[in-house]
């Protein structure tokens, strides 16, 4: 390529800039940001990045079944690496197809780079072939999306996309590369800092109201931790237990805050929400201060908003200062990363005598404990604790429904041993994509997926994903012949009007049977065969109906280093998720069983 030769002004020197595409640059782009795994899928307008991309030995190409389950998997990847997910696709379906993933991201705060090729500039707006307008429909679903319209903005424009994806609260960002900018020429200088005069995150915690939390703190008679997903985001999950042993303070969680202390740790008393533990939900409703760092309030975690928490003084951490009042207005806010705010409240804190106070949380907690009834068969409970007790570091994602709430009401995780799962948006197909990136990720680490079997066929295509690049993953299947969740919720409050749930369902079926009065014996059979459609990737497949043979199907599952496992397990279809908060209902009004 052509060189140009400039004069340094103030050293007298020359410099050269050496003209290269846009494609190299966005390569160049790529390395300097650390990037060792691509999701990606070509496509027309995304031809000539792949041209670009071809032999690179650094970057990891990897090429899903479909774009959901690519940006999917670039999730996973992130949210068990710690790093920032790289997608790139191209126009039209290609980037369309990455919505879903963008708004889970976005809910969940994981920093994810989607790169989506589009038509040339001069034919935007001209309904060409394969153009939408990806960043009209992602504004409102990701942390910042922009269309690339400079050549020379390119770089720069690169360089803003990845941090803003990582500082702050993170998130995604899209960034839309048309055909004349990928081709078009210019310098090959990336930038190596940022300096961007509308997004300045926070860096630093407000010392005073920081002090004037601590002070409210001080004088209660019956506090309580709350701990959002941001702490496990900031990686405060050892400053968060140093805060629980010195104060002496319990402490919940949410869904996505799971593990910011150890699940035994003793004043550990479980999540909180419609599906969390009667100990969590009724210390809420009894505390006088309520300490939040790192969550939202969503509905799930708050039942009803005029009830949560009556009692209680409300200081909020959050790195997001949108996050704050937004849902529950609170007494104290504080605008900080969960990690410095800790580590700079554990400067300040004292044990404090609460003892009756915690005493009655344990008592709670020890009467009323997250168990599962009997039920025919083996239970989820049962299952997602062998985990528990047989992996010492596993790396667990679970797709959405009943499956994802019997895992983040059993599952254990601690320091390596992580839960990722959609919870903001609560997206099915998200679990098995997600195992993959973990598993590419983290290699030596054991990646389960736990789905049921309506969430496993929104992506299971990735069976060949998992194959291709030799991936040992286990997929736990728990099938119950339904869309289990909203089967619970027409048992309970809708007559057991099964409509649309009853996944064996025929069109030779009775109308309106759902779930045949003759018996589930004359039920037809289930569709698709799992273990055969497994076979049929060259995966393997075992399928299970008691307790004693899960150590059995786990044993099976791991002697397979390099290729995916499904272990389908056969569960009772009436098993219900409990304890249960029924929606408009305050935590109050929890359901036991």
């Amino acid at each position: 390529m052509p060189l140009v030769t400039n004069l340094d002004y103030e050293s007298g020197a020359e410099k050269r800039l050496i003209m290269i595409k846009g494609t190299e640059l966005f390569v160049k782009a790529l390395r300097a940001e650390s990037v060792d795994t691509l999701f990606a899928y070509p496509g027309g307008q995304a031809i000539d990045l792949f041209d670009a991309l071809y032999g690179i030995g650094d970057i990891e190409i990897i090429i899903p079944r479909h774009e959901q389950a690519l940006i999917h998997a670039a999730d996973g990847y992130a949210r068990s690496t710690g790093k920032t997910g790289v997608c790139l696709v191209t126009s039209g379906p290609g980037a369309s197809n990455l919505v879903t993933g963008i708004a889970t991201a976005n809910y969940d705060s994981v920093p994810l780079v989607c790169f989506t090729g589009q038509v040339p500039l001069g034919l935007l707006g001209n309904d060409a072939f394969q153009e939408v307008d990806i960043v009209g429909i992602t504004n409102s679903i990701c942390k910042y999306s922009v269309t690339v319209r400079k050549r020379e903005d390119l770089g720069r424009i690169i360089k803003e996309a990845f941090y803003i994806a990582r500082t702050g609260r993170p998130g995604p960002v899209v960034v839309d590369l048309p055909k004349d900018i990928q081709n078009g020429i210019g310098s090959d200088v990336y930038p190596d800092e940022v300096s961007m005069r509308g997004y300045k995150p926070s860096e630093g915690v407000h010392a005073g109201q920081l002090k004037k939390a601590l002070s409210e703190l001080k004088r209660a008679k019956k506090p309580l931790f709350l701990a959002g997903g941001g702490v496990n985001i900031a990686g405060a999950n050892e400053s968060m237990e140093k805060l629980v042993d010195i104060t002496g303070i319990p402490v919940i969680t949410t869904i996505m805050g799971k593990g910011a202390v150890p699940c035994g740790h003793s004043l550990y008393l479980g999540n909180i929400g419609i599906h969390g533990s009667y100990a969590a939900n009724h210390a809420v409703n009894e505390c006088d201060v309520l300490f939040s760092i790192g969550t939202r309030f969503n509905d799930r975690i708050t039942g009803k908003i005029s009830e949560f928490a009556p009692d209680a003084k409300i200081i909020h951490i959050d790195v997001d200062p949108a996050s704050i009042s937004k849902n529950i207005v609170v007494d104290i806010p504080i605008v900080a990363d969960a990690k410095l705010a800790i580590d700079k409240m554990l400067e300040y804190v004292t044990p404090m005598k609460i003892s009756k106070w915690t005493e009655q949380t344990m008592e709670w907690k020890q009467k009323y404990p997250v168990k599962m009834k009997e039920c025919k068969g083996m239970s989820p409970e049962t299952i997602i604790r062998y985990i528990n007790e047989n992996f010492d570091s596993p790396i667990v994602a679970t797709d959405v429904g009943q499956n994802q709430l019997w895992t983040t009401q059993y599952f254990e995780p601690s320091g390596n041993r992580k839960l990722l799962t959609s919870g903001g948006l609560g997206t099915m197909g998200y679990g098995l994509p997600a195992a993959i990136g973990a598993k590419l990720g983290n290699p030596e680490s054991t990646v389960i997926a736990i789905s049921g079997d309506g969430g496993i066929q929104m992506n299971i295509q990735e069976l060949a994903t998992a194959m291709v690049y030799g991936l040992q993953v286990i997929i736990v299947i728990l099938n119950n012949g339904y869309l289990g969740n909203v089967r619970q919720w027409q048992e309970l409050f809708y007559g057991k009007r099964y409509s649309g749930t009853c996944l064996k369902y025929r069109k030779s079926c009775e109308k309106n049977c759902w779930k045949c009065a003759k018996g589930e014996e004359k039920c037809p059979k289930y569709i698709p065969d799992f273990i055969k459609l497994a076979e049929s990737y060259e995966a393997h497949g075992i399928r299970i109906f008691k307790e004693e043979d899960i150590k059995k199907a786990f044993d099976y599952a791991m002697q397979f280093k390099d290729s995916p496992t499904i272990i389908e397990c056969i569960i009772d279809s009436d098993a219900n998720v409990f304890p249960m908060v029924p929606t408009g209902k305050g935590l109050s009004e929890i359901i036991m069983c």
